[in-house]
Formats: structure tokens, sequence, C-alpha cells
């Protein structure tokens, strides 16, 4: 089973845009950097798809911007597998303020296997089908609760 997989990061200068919020942009590499992190952390990164010859590409994004992130603020990026075919895999975020308790953003992610040699699609190998696996559904990934606390 899968992992809810957490990021913090605060908003740095380079993140924000001409209207002194964080720049929409700026969100979709977030997407790619907690995918990365959890995908890293669940032991199939970078380094084992090359070894692998197989990889996991994104296909399509859903974003939806809830409210607006500023300088020096911390935000918790947070990510999870919802579900997985033997094609593809299906990622979830939510991004959280916990100074104010506010959910900034959700989004979802289509990713597919594809040989890295030909771009062509692939089935996972077990090796992925077994890293790669939903949370369970007894967890709750809006529940920001812990960092209420704080």
């Amino acid at each position: 089973m899968s992992t809810i997989f957490d990021l913090t990061l605060k908003v740095m200068p380079e993140h924000i845009d001409i209207l002194g919020h964080v720049n929409n942009v700026m969100y979709v590499q977030w997407m790619q950097d907690v995918a990365s992190a959890h995908i890293e952390e669940l032991g199939l990164g970078l380094k084992q798809y090359i070894e692998l010859k197989h990889a996991m590409v994104a296909v399509e994004h859903h974003v939806q911007y809830r409210k607006a992130a500023f300088e020096g603020e911390t935000i918790v990026l947070r990510t999870w597998l919802n579900e997985i075919n033997s094609l593809y895999l299906f990622r979830q975020y939510a991004f959280y303020r916990p100074s104010d308790k506010a959910l900034l953003f959700v989004g979802n992610t289509k990713w597919a296997c594809i040989e890295i040699e030909t771009g062509r699609p692939k089935r996972m190998s077990p090796t992925f089908t077994q890293a790669y696996q939903p949370i369970s559904d007894e967890k709750d990934p809006f529940d920001f609760s812990e960092y209420n606390m704080k």
C-alpha cells in the first residue's frame, strides 16, 4: 500500500508573478517536484527507471487553483496515488497553507508507462505495480490536522 507523501516548502521570490502571488506555472512545477520526491521515497525513481528501461510520464493534468499563496509562506505539497492499472497510474495533489488552514490547490495527473528508448506505451512491470499502490480507503488525504497543531 502506498502512502500519503508531504513535502514542505517556503514560497521564494522567484515563485512570485507580476500580480504578487505564486505564479500558476509554479503549481505545476510543484506537482512534478512532489511526485518525484514521492517516487524516490517509494524506491522507484529516475535511477531505477533507467535500469528498468521504462518510466512513467505525465499525459494529462487537471488543476484547480483555490487561493493565492505569497512570498515567505510555508506550503505543504501533498500527493498520493489513488488508482493504478497495467498502463496508467493516477496521482492526486493537495497543497495546503498551515498558517490559516487553507487548501490552496488541488490537482491530479494521469501517468503512463513508456519504454524509454522508443517512447511507446508499455505495461508496467511487477516492480512498478508493487511500488505504486493506491492509498487505503481508510485514509483521508485532505486531513491536514497534524499541521494544525503546530
